[in-house]
């Protein structure tokens, strides 16, 4: 493929701004344009369940470019759009326009998963309209409910029990994070949402709601009612992808990409974030959503379509803020077959700050995770790279 003239980014959030400042960071010219189906700017959403829900940041905050910077990139926007359709060379938008381009870039990310018959006074949180509105309501709360032990339902918790909120939070598994972190690391993370306040119930399924003259209440399977000024549903999200269901594509776990992100079945279309479901070496596609990894993948695009050299290999990373802890995850936990502690107490039943735990493959490290011990845990990328064995991991450890 020649350089193209036009190069298209559907989704303006972090894969699509990044995208656009890596192809102009290597080198290209060209015209780009980016849809939005938000009217904001882009922005970025790790915040959205943090600083800006606790009030502590105003939405300006986290703007992910100032109005001047995006200006400097010579991007045309069009926000408040959405894409409808996708063509052999064209992205028809909901306002009827259609956009023709040399190279088009998919990533428009994930919705919010909502439960059956959920309420429209029921919260979810994805979008910076949600985070204002949860906030708004949170600040003349008492009691909040939380649906899903997640991350984001974790996060959720420790910023509504920072403002004085009693909170409660339900899983249906009888272990929070077992599927993300392994049901031992997800027992640590049961204990510090209980020690840092919350009313934790595993192992509950869920009825439905009714909202009542104060609140909502959800009514669960064992006959018991639970009521709360606020409710939200932190049941992760899944892939936006009903504006591509002309393509063809096999759209079961994301847009199949092979590993420079280009969409398997499409000619000059790529995807980038949590849409997008990357070949990983070793047979497989997976889709990483998380924050880093998504800046990671608009770098690889980006020299794809402008034909550069790659950037060098990296580890794919994560972290979440939460009841005072920077808990951080590298590499791929789900391909482990046992864990081992490097550092910390946790997995004991000791202090959960300071534990650092290791992911094996068949004795070969795949991942790291550190609860409040961000020191360490950036140190294993490059063992991580290297695919190092148990004992070399457990040397490594011992000598930080």
């Amino acid at each position: 493929m020649s350089a193209p003239e036009h190069v298209l980014v559907v989704g303006a959030g972090l894969g699509g701004l990044r995208t656009v400042e890596q192809l102009r960071q290597a080198g290209y010219e060209g015209r780009i344009s980016l849809v939005g189906a938000e009217l904001h700017p882009p922005y970025d959403r790790p915040p959205l369940s943090k600083q800006l829900l606790a009030g502590d940041w105003e939405p300006e905050r986290i703007a992910l470019k100032e109005e001047a910077a995006l200006d400097d990139l010579g991007v045309r926007m069009y926000l408040g759009t959405r894409a409808v359709a996708l063509r052999p060379g064209e992205v028809e938008l909901s306002d009827g326009a259609v956009l023709a381009a040399d190279a088009i870039v998919l990533a428009t990310g994930v919705e919010a998963r909502r439960l059956p018959g959920q309420p429209p006074s029921v919260h979810t949180l994805r979008t910076l309209d949600d985070a204002l509105a949860l906030r708004s309501e949170l600040a003349e709360a008492k009691s909040l409910l939380v649906i899903g032990a997640g991350f984001i339902g974790a996060e959720v918790a420790s910023t509504a029990l920072g403002r004085g909120v009693a909170v409660t939070v339900l899983e249906a598994a009888p272990v929070p994070l077992a599927r993300a972190l392994g049901e031992q690391v997800g027992q640590m993370c049961a204990r510090l949402l209980r020690e840092g306040g919350v009313d934790l119930r595993t192992d509950v399924t869920l009825a439905g709601f009714a909202e009542t003259p104060n609140g909502v209440a959800v009514k669960l399977a064992d006959g018991s009612l639970l009521e709360a000024d606020v409710v939200v549903v932190g049941i992760g999200g899944r892939p936006d992808l009903g504006w591509l269901s002309d393509t063809g594509l096999d759209l079961v776990d994301g847009v199949p990409c092979d590993e420079s992100g280009r969409v398997v079945g499409l000619e000059n279309v790529w995807a980038v974030g949590d849409m997008a479901s990357w070949a990983d070496g070793s047979g497989g596609r997976h889709r990483h959503e998380h924050w880093t990894s998504t800046s990671d993948q608009a770098t690889i695009v980006a020299r794809s379509i402008t034909g550069t050299e790659p950037p060098a290999p990296t580890v794919p990373y994560f972290w979440s803020d939460q009841f005072g802890l920077k808990i951080q995850l590298i590499g791929r936990p789900e391909h482990a077959d046992a864990i081992v502690p490097l550092r910390g107490e946790g997995l004991a039943g000791g202090p959960i700050k300071g534990t650092v735990v290791g992911y094996l493959q068949q004795d070969r490290l795949v991942a790291v995770a550190g609860f409040g011990a961000a020191r360490y845990v950036v140190r294993f990328r490059a063992p991580l790279l290297e695919g190092v064995g148990k004992d070399a991991a457990l040397a490594f450890a011992a000598s930080l």
